[in-house]
């Protein structure tokens, strides 16, 4: 009889732990890495950030959160008809809400952020030019890629949407403002709630 008790308390513990440690994942906080190269490459030759995001999984399968971070994108000068654009660094400040679909509890997953991205730094595109940067547009992250319990693995596109404005034309030629990068990331998922 005392052995059936201890295997039930047993069992009860460990159910009990189990479903602790689950709720611990529902809600997460995403703190990551990603780098890539601009695409198509006008202004900038590459970008780098880091990535904050808040995740609910509405369902096991089905996240939605919040996202913000930064991302720094390098200038480079451009030969526009033999004038030289020194193009100016800048960064993208992403203000979005993030979308997660998880077919399993481990391997692939896609998704997307979405919102607007701040653009800051230097006002000018470049800094032997008169034309203004782009202040923001709208932003957007697909990405896929692995992930498990602690980590996420991925490829992306990111990118703010500016339309006309940070153009620069010289002669019959035109260099367009890019806030955009194509490239790999990687996420840390650290469990808030009980069991944390």
């Amino acid at each position: 009889m005392k052995t059936g008790k201890a295997i039930l308390v047993g069992a009860a513990m460990l159910f009990t732990t189990a479903a602790i440690h689950a709720q611990s994942m529902k809600n997460t906080i995403k703190i990551g890495a990603l780098a890539g190269a601009s695409l198509p490459s006008n202004n900038a030759a590459a970008g780098a950030g880091l990535d904050v995001a808040y995740q609910n999984l509405v369902t096991p399968h089905f996240g939605l959160g919040v996202a913000t971070g930064y991302q720094h994108h390098f200038g480079k000068e451009n030969d526009m008809n033999g004038t030289k654009l020194n193009n100016n660094s800048f960064g993208v400040v992403p203000v979005a809400a993030l979308v997660r679909y998880y077919p399993k509890a481990e391997g692939i997953y896609i998704g997307t952020d979405l919102g607007y991205g701040v653009i800051t730094g230097d006002k000018n595109v470049a800094s032997n030019s008169t034309v203004a940067r782009p202040d923001g547009g709208f932003y957007i992250k697909p990405e896929i890629g692995y992930h498990n319990r602690n980590w996420n693995i991925f490829a992306h596109y990111s990118k703010a949407f500016t339309g006309d404005k940070g153009t620069i034309t010289a002669g019959n030629e035109t260099q367009k403002y890019n806030a955009g990068i194509v490239g790999v990331g990687l996420a840390y998922n650290i469990g808030l709630g009980a069991g944390r």
